[in-house]
């Protein structure tokens, strides 16, 4: 039964981007880092390479649920300080990834140094989860105050997305 409900939620996602649908419905969520804002010191240029910065404050959880509620993140709005981490734990309904969307040029780098290499599957994504209790921690350490849009690439479809904001 796994399977029929993942292939029925891969079709819902092709349907979806092949469907034309309703700009507005996408575009409330979209939020970005505050244009203009100066990166940390110590943060790379736009374009240039990083190096994973540690987590130097608070680790917050943000769990991964699929369930007859539906799929999200719990929770999906989430205040964080620069230098705090993000542990993301597989609870339910994985496969489940964290894949963030419109960062700007002056995070990009960072952010996607912070990814553990062990966890990623591409720019900005972590690998998919499919077991009750697989987690990843991603430091926001020298990444620029601003909203930071997650989504779950296999539930994007069914609006499992949140917003990292982090001051």
């Amino acid at each position: 039964m796994r399977f029929y409900g993942l292939a029925l939620a891969m079709s819902a996602l092709v349907l979806g981007a092949c469907g034309g649908g309703d700009d507005a419905a996408t575009t409330d969520t979209a939020t970005t880092a505050t244009p203009g804002a100066a990166a940390p010191a110590g943060a790379p240029a736009a374009g240039a390479a990083a190096a994973a910065a540690a987590v130097t404050g608070q680790v917050h959880e943000v769990k991964m649920v699929g369930d007859a509620q539906g799929f999200r993140f719990e929770p999906a709005n989430l205040t964080i300080k620069q230098g705090d981490g993000v542990k993301f734990t597989m609870v339910s309904g994985g496969p489940h990834n964290v894949s963030f969307e419109n960062v700007p040029d002056a995070a990009k780098a960072q952010l996607d140094a912070n990814i553990p290499a062990a966890e990623k599957m591409s720019e900005l994504q972590t690998r998919y989860y499919q077991n009750a209790g697989e987690e990843v921690t991603i430091s926001f350490a020298n990444v620029p105050a601003g909203a930071y849009n997650i989504v779950c690439i296999p539930h994007a479809a069914m609006n499992m997305r949140g917003v990292i904001t982090v001051q």
